[in-house]
């Protein structure tokens, strides 16, 4: 939490002077508390422990929105926390002159318990604040709402989604109106509107009534899809190839109940792809996502399902999407038959790789492109952006890192962006969309699969060839859960260890730089120290020798501590040695 954060944090409490007890208390003897809430609150007053977690915080609203577990209390989603925050984005924008706030906010949610009756509380309670709101009809990718955004210029738009966490969970994430989640200064500003309502018990809507005859809320579905649908053609970068090809590429794709079916499903036929099929049984929404353990494409088990049609259909490549469809995994096929998942390392490689070579062979390579990574991502990307005269920038974790450069560039005219990438399995090839785009990447995927299938070749070949041109490259991510008011003080005392215990090495590899990103630091072995430039953010990176790091960073969005392990080896064999090598230090230290 940053100072700011920290600051209205206490100020806040300093308002209230309550105890959890006392908020409880607050909610019990609300008359008009939500029937379902009601009876949920009373059940839980049989269970101390979950009552205190419920009430002893409220939910985090941070640079990435809030996420939480669905039920009654300040540390949970609700209609209450919600209103909370969209009467905070309301204030922010009574801040603004009148024409601005004319502009609205485009609101879409996607297949979760409560989504679509959370998207309209928000649009009621910026009603309440004569605020406009284009609220989509039915469930939406996250790609879209930022789409949607820049397409009706509003000033914001709200997203209503928990991205890939467990069914009990959803989540509110705002935007910014060039269609990016809000930067730091941004989301700041808002933070402090939204800490300032006090009692989200208290905030007013319009009722449903008055909504309905207020003429703000205006319903939006059709041609913002069809709009979205026009710009998705330019993702396609050789249309020869996919005409030819695209009706023999077998294609498996799963939006594991989520909302990328509908425009997946258009945006692979209208670039004439027609041999793809989607897993029946994933193809409807379902919030409680019944047929997998986590809709989590990163997870190999969310592949079950695909693995089984694809064996059946004989594919070259299985797709899977994200509930709000703004992360893709994939499976490709192995020589044997079998199906490997990608890591969004690889992926991103492929991407990079195919980006880049396709328009070097067509003369369109400008030449100042930029590839965008995130800095705990892999540096293969890197070397490959190099050979072919690319620039690679690294930034911070969270997508709105990469929107804001991309910004820049449209300003400034410094570069030209090809391609943005995230290792957790977020990607972007056009910049009409300012977030991470499952679709577009559902697309080009498709594409880079049939340019190795035309060569007789498959995905998994072509990751190969990459290999043995830029060397063997691995990474790994290992996330350690620590739940609860526990978890997150065991977090912040790691983290504190790391700073003040340096580590000279792991695994016996030296460490030759660390770049804290929190304290702005970059510090090499001989002890200088020079600047970062970045905003602040609490991570921890470790340059190894022989093109080896390590980082460390809390995650925004889940009560999790992740490290990242990157490395490069002379074979596979040896690149997966050194990472478990490192895998082990990090399991030594976490267990202490």
């Amino acid at each position: 939490m940053n100072a700011i954060l920290i600051k209205n944090h206490i100020s806040e409490r300093g308002v209230i002077f309550m105890s959890w007890e006392q908020v409880y208390e607050q909610w019990v003897h609300e008359e008009n508390l939500e029937e379902n809430l009601k009876k949920q609150l009373n059940d839980l007053g049989e269970d101390p422990e979950k009552l205190e977690d419920a009430f002893y915080a409220p939910l985090e609203f941070g640079t990435a929105g809030m996420r939480g577990i669905l039920g009654p209390g300040i540390n949970r989603m609700n209609i209450y926390t919600v209103r909370q925050a969209t009467e905070g984005l309301a204030r922010f924008m009574d801040t603004q002159d009148e024409e601005t706030k004319r502009r609205g906010v485009a609101i879409a949610y996607d297949s979760r318990h409560q989504s679509p009756e959370f998207a309209m509380e928000a649009a009621k309670t910026l009603a309440h604040h004569n605020i406009p709101s284009y609220v989509f009809e039915s469930l939406r990718p996250t790609p879209e709402l930022s789409f949607a955004v820049r397409h009706l210029k509003t000033f914001a738009g709200i997203m209503v989604t928990a991205s890939h966490n467990p069914a009990a969970y959803n989540g509110y994430k705002v935007y910014g109106e060039d269609g990016g989640q809000m930067p730091p200064a941004d989301a700041d500003a808002l933070t402090k509107y939204v800490r300032e309502v006090s009692n989200p018990l208290k905030v007013e809507v319009l009722s449903d009534e008055e909504a309905k005859h207020s003429g703000l809320i205006t319903i939006i579905g059709e041609e913002v899809d069809a709009a979205y649908l026009e710009e998705i053609k330019a993702v396609t970068i050789d249309r020869e190839l996919v005409e030819t090809m695209g009706k023999d590429l077998k294609l498996v794709y799963t939006p594991l109940h989520g909302t990328g079916k509908m425009l997946g499903e258009r945006a692979l036929k209208q670039a004439g792809f027609e041999q793809f099929v989607l897993v029946p049984e994933q193809a409807v929404a379902d919030p409680d996502f019944t047929t997998v353990k986590s809709p989590n494409p990163e997870e190999h088990s969310a592949f079950e399902y695909a693995i089984r049609l694809g064996e059946k259909e004989g594919a070259d490549l299985l797709i899977a999407t994200d509930p709000d469809a703004d992360r893709l995994g994939a499976a490709v096929r192995l020589p044997d038959g079998s199906y490997e998942v990608l890591t969004g390392n690889q992926i991103g490689a492929l991407f990079a790789q195919y980006i880049l070579e396709a328009h070097q062979s067509r003369g369109t390579l400008p030449e100042n492109a930029a590839v965008l990574k995130s800095i705990v991502s892999s540096e293969l990307p890197t070397a490959i952006a190099e050979h072919y005269g690319a620039t690679m920038f690294n930034v911070l974790t969270g997508f709105k890192f990469i929107a804001e450069k991309i910004q820049q560039f449209e300003e400034d005219h410094s570069h030209t962006f090809m391609f943005g990438f995230e290792e957790s399995y977020g990607y972007l090839v056009k910049p009409f969309v300012r977030d991470k785009d499952a679709i577009q990447a559902l697309l080009l995927l498709a594409e880079v699969a049939a340019y190795y299938k035309k060569q007789g070749k498959t995905l998994y070949d072509g990751l190969q060839t990459i290999f043995e041109t830029y060397g063997y490259f691995a990474e790994k991510t290992i996330s350690v859960t620590m739940s609860g008011q526990e978890g997150s003080a065991k977090i912040s005392a790691l983290m504190e260890k790391f700073r003040k215990e340096a580590p000279t090495e792991f695994a016996g590899a030296k460490v030759i730089q660390t770049e804290d990103f929190k304290e702005l630091t970059r510090t090499d072995r001989e002890g200088n120290v020079e600047k970062l430039t970045t905003p602040p953010s609490d991570v921890l990176k470790y340059t190894l020798e022989e093109n080896g790091w390590i980082a460390i960073r809390p995650s925004g969005t889940e009560p999790k501590i992740k490290f990242y392990i990157g490395v490069k080896g002379s074979s596979t064999e040896d690149a997966a040695e050194k990472v478990a090598s490192y895998e082990a230090i990090i399991k030594k230290m976490t267990e202490e």
